[in-house]
Order: structure tokens, then C-alpha cells, then sequence
């Protein structure tokens, strides 16, 4: 099962069959008695990808500046997003609106792919003198002691 999905796999398996005998998304939906827009979904993805749309994809796919710029621009220009996601081999024509909201939001700057980790140039924080050292030990010492005097004090109370 998709770890964001509503849908069971035994669901998902039923949709598929009921899209593959002619129902649309809405009837194959209250027919198995599940969400209408989880089953828009799986229906969407099941006319881009087929049966396949029940595989779990084994990583997540990174696009390119260039592909994403592409396929902003033709959806801005009039083309589907069905068509786009088709024709782009896009897990969903929600991914092309997606890119086209951060396109008009941020620009190209928007697309562009995202460093990964630290940011270069971060700076490791500076080893401990011993005597910090010895002044943290004291302090957690003193607090165990607090605490060592506080469950004595319970224990003569007759709390166990």
C-alpha cells in the first residue's frame, strides 16, 4: 500500500478491475463503497500508468531544471496535464500543477534543484576546555545528588 494512500491494496485491486471493465472513477468508488477523490486519484494514475499504477515506485524520481521548465512552459501555454505527465513519464498531472504554482510563485529560481545536507562552510563548534568539562560534570552530579535526596525522602514517607 502507498504510504499516504486512504486505500487498501485490496482496494486498489478492485478499482483497477472496475476501471479496466469500463467504470469511471466516481461509480467504481461508491460501488466498492471508498472516497471518491482517492479513487480520482488512483483513476488519473491508472490512465497515465495502467496496471502499473498499483506498483510502489523503489525510489522517488528528481526531474531537471530543463524538463521542469519544459513542461511549465507547454502547461502554461494550453497543453493538459494529463498529456504532459504522459508524454514526460510524471507520476501525476498533480506534480505538473504543482510546478507551474511554483513557477508563477518563484520563477525559474522556483524549479531549480534544491542543495542537499549541511550548507558548506558550517562550523564545528569548538572542543570543551577541561575546565567547561569539569564544571558540566559538576553540574550533572549536583543534580543527581538533588535527585538521590529527594527519592530518599519519598522512601522514609512510606511512598514506594
Amino acid at each position: 500500500m502507498r504510504t499516504r494512500s486512504t486505500l487498501s491494496e485490496y482496494q486498489r485491486e478492485q478499482l483497477v478491475e472496475l476501471f479496466e471493465q469500463g467504470y469511471g472513477c466516481r461509480s467504481a468508488a461508491s460501488k466498492i463503497k471508498v472516497g471518491a477523490k482517492a479513487a480520482e486519484r488512483l483513476y488519473d494514475r491508472w490512465k497515465l500508468h495502467g496496471r502499473l499504477c498499483l506498483m510502489e515506485k523503489p525510489t522517488k524520481t528528481v526531474y531537471s531544471f530543463e524538463i521542469k521548465k519544459e513542461v511549465v512552459d507547454r502547461y502554461l501555454a494550453g497543453e493538459t496535464s494529463m498529456d504532459l505527465a504522459a508524454e514526460f513519464h510524471i507520476s501525476s498531472k498533480s506534480l505538473v500543477k504543482t510546478w507551474a504554482r511554483t513557477w508563477r510563485r518563484g520563477g525559474d529560481e522556483a524549479l531549480m534543484p534544491k542543495p542537499r545536507g549541511r550548507p558548506e562552510g558550517t562550523v564545528q563548534p569548538e572542543p570543551l576546555s577541561e575546565e567547561e568539562k569539569l564544571r558540566r560534570e559538576n553540574k550533572r552530579l549536583l543534580a543527581e545528588v538533588a535527585y538521590l535526596k529527594k527519592l530518599r525522602d519519598l522512601r522514609e514517607q512510606g511512598h514506594r
